[in-house]
């Protein structure tokens, strides 16, 4: 009962993440949902810069701090093992979830794109970035990298093994090609606002410095010199740039 109750907690913490990454394309494009980075109502300036660089924070703190291998460890202390990632990408989504709901719009234009065909593809640059996300996330495991793995294997009493060091495809032009598919994304854009500048300031900084200073230092610890060999030969998110 135990591991079925895993498992369907699992499959709702995937589902969640769909929803939140499925609506976040519409968010940041201007797209489809009810609720974008430029719709509702306008609030001071002020107010809505500190409401969106709060809001912005609660999400990177959560993401960072429960990457971290110390929080691993003492989670799995108290949980299941096969519950740690999908807490993860559960907590992630309605971080995100969040960020949708109480997102505050600042609509003064930074740039307008008036020109249809240079508008055009930056749309289509748009969408790429989010096709480079998703693809990358099955160039390295998909499954494990969103607790499925975990709770199958938990359910049909296996242990789930450490995920492999894999650089196939992107991971030869840089070494985290989501998040190089996340910049593009949040960039491409042919109507750029105030809060839109700001959501994409904000996060850019915060990918930046997540991945040198955190992912990147406890990759090292994990996988050794194999990793720091990659990291000599593979820029980081820029691609074709040597360190």
């Amino acid at each position: 009962m135990k591991k079925l109750i895993i498992f369907i907690y699992g499959i709702a913490a995937y589902c969640i993440f769909l929803i939140a990454f499925l609506y976040a394309i519409g968010f940041v494009g201007n797209l489809f949902v009810p609720k974008t980075i430029d719709s509702g109502a306008t609030p001071t300036l002020l107010k809505a810069i500190l409401t969106n660089t709060i809001l912005l924070s609660v999400f990177a703190l959560q993401h960072s701090i429960m990457a971290r291998p110390k929080f691993k460890t003492w989670f799995t202390s108290i949980f299941s093992h096969a519950m740690e990632r999908s807490t993860y990408i559960l907590l992630s989504s309605l971080a995100l979830l969040l960020v949708y709901w109480k997102w505050q719009p600042i609509t003064t234009l930074v740039w307008e794109v008036e020109n249809t065909i240079l508008s055009s593809i930056l749309t289509v640059i748009f969408f790429l970035g989010w096709f480079i996300v998703l693809l990358s996330t099955f160039m390295i495991n998909h499954f494990e990298l969103f607790g499925l793995a975990q709770i199958f294997d938990n359910l049909n009493n296996k242990k789930t093994s450490n995920p492999k060091f894999q650089t196939n495809y992107f991971y030869k032009l840089v070494r985290h090609p989501i998040m190089l598919g996340f910049l593009i994304a949040f960039w491409a854009t042919p109507v750029m606002t105030v809060g839109h500048l700001l959501f994409s300031v904000v996060t850019t900084l915060y990918i930046f410095v997540a991945v040198k200073y955190l992912e990147e230092k406890d990759l090292r610890k994990i996988i050794g010199e194999k990793y720091e060999a990659y990291q000599k030969e593979v820029p980081m998110i820029i691609p074709f740039i040597k360190k």
